[in-house]
C-alpha cells in the first residue's frame, strides 16, 4: 500500500472551496488505510487551522495528517548546530521553533529564519539583514513569491535580505528536496513507496521527482497540461483532479 503525500492548495481547494471529487478521493484513501501527508510550504498554519480549514470545505482529515513548511523548518534546525533565531513569522512558526527547543531573540542569533507575516516592515529588514550579514545563518520556509491573490509570500520577504546582503537563504519547502525528506520522517515512509499528488511543476513534482517519488499531477490547480513540455521532468501520472486519480 503506497503512502500518499497530497498538496492542498490547487489539488483539495481552490480559494478555500472544495474541488469537486477530492473530497470523496481523501475519504477513500483513509478509508483504504493508505498512510497520509498532507503537506503544504504555508506556514502561518497549525495543523489545527489546516483540520478547520478543510473541514470548512467538506473535508475530514486528521489534524496528525497535516505538515507544513514551519514544521519541517523547526525539523531542519534540529539538526544544525545553534539554538537562537530571530524570526519574521507568524505564531504557528514560533510554536514549532519553541517545541524544537528554541529560544526566540534578537540578541545575537545563530539563525535568521523567515516565515511569512503581514506585518513585515523596515525594522525587520534592518534586523534580518544585519544578522545575516554578520554571519547569521539564512533560513526560509519557502520560495513561493506570493500567494493565489499576490499577497507578498516568503521569497519576497526574503528578497530585501539578499539583495541587502548579497545572501540568499536556505530554503526548507519545496521544490527543496528536504521537506518531502521530512515528511517522509513523519510518516515514517520511504521514498520508494510513496506517491506526491500536486498541482504545481515546478514545486510539487520537480520536489517529488528531486526526492524520488511517484509524482502524481493535477491539472486543477496551477499547471496546464500544456506546461508539462515546458520542464526538463515529466510526472509520472496526470488526472485532470484528485476525484479522478486511480493509481493508489
Amino acid at each position: 500500500m503506497k503512502n500518499i503525500i497530497c498538496d492542498i492548495d490547487g489539488v483539495l481547494l481552490h480559494d478555500n472551496k472544495l474541488i469537486p471529487g477530492s473530497d470523496k478521493f481523501i475519504k477513500r484513501i483513509l478509508e483504504q488505510g493508505n498512510p497520509l501527508v498532507v503537506l503544504t510550504n504555508y506556514p502561518v498554519q497549525t495543523g489545527k487551522d489546516l483540520q478547520n480549514r478543510l473541514s470548512a470545505a467538506g473535508i475530514d482529515i486528521p489534524e496528525e495528517c497535516f505538515y507544513t513548511s514551519a514544521m519541517a523548518t523547526a525539523d531542519f534546525l534540529k539538526h544544525q548546530e545553534g539554538s537562537k533565531a530571530y524570526v519574521i513569522g507568524e505564531g504557528a512558526l514560533t510554536h514549532e521553533l519553541y517545541k524544537a527547543g528554541f529560544t526566540i531573540t534578537d540578541i545575537n542569533p545563530d539563525f535568521v529564519i523567515v516565515g511569512e507575516t503581514r506585518s513585515y516592515n523596515w525594522d525587520m529588514i534592518h534586523k534580518a539583514a544585519a544578522f545575516v550579514a554578520r554571519g547569521a545563518r539564512f533560513i526560509a520556509t519557502n520560495p513561493d513569491t506570493h500567494g493565489p491573490a499576490y499577497s507578498p509570500a516568503c521569497g519576497a520577504l526574503c528578497a530585501p535580505i539578499v539583495r541587502i546582503t548579497g545572501k540568499k537563504p536556505f530554503y526548507v519547502g519545496k521544490p527543496s528536496a528536504w521537506i518531502i525528506r521530512s515528511a517522509l520522517n513523519h510518516m515514517d515512509g520511504h521514498s520508494e513507496d510513496t506517491v506526491i499528488i500536486g498541482d504545481n511543476m515546478r514545486t510539487d513534482i520537480l520536489a517529488g521527482f528531486q526526492a524520488g517519488l511517484e509524482t502524481i499531477l493535477v491539472t486543477s490547480g496551477v499547471s496546464k497540461l500544456e506546461d508539462i513540455d515546458k520542464e526538463p521532468f515529466r510526472p509520472n501520472h496526470v488526472f485532470a483532479c484528485a476525484g479522478d486519480i486511480d493509481v493508489v
